[in-house]
């Protein structure tokens, strides 16, 4: 599925944390290809944006934008966390 479970798990509780969740998750889907433009753009400001935001996180936000699978295995695991959250 990822290389980065744990990366996505901290973004999913922080997205759900916010309220985003459901937000992202429908953007992340109605993006689609767009994504792949989204990954490119992350790699190109990698520069700077490696000052806010650790390595590790750009390279495994880039590989969802650009893998269709991923993608929409973090859109489950941001409903998961919907669903789970709502229940509580």
């Amino acid at each position: 599925m990822s290389d980065y479970p744990h990366i996505w798990d901290t973004w999913a509780r922080i997205l759900h944390r916010w309220g985003v969740q459901e937000v992202a998750a429908s953007l992340l889907e109605a993006a689609g290809p767009l994504n792949q433009i989204a990954a490119q753009a992350v790699y190109i400001g990698q520069p700077l944006l490696n000052q806010a935001v650790s390595p590790g996180s750009l390279e495994a936000l880039a590989d969802i934008l650009e893998d269709g699978a991923q993608t929409r295995a973090f859109v489950s695991l941001l409903r998961e966390v919907s669903d789970s959250g709502s229940g509580a």
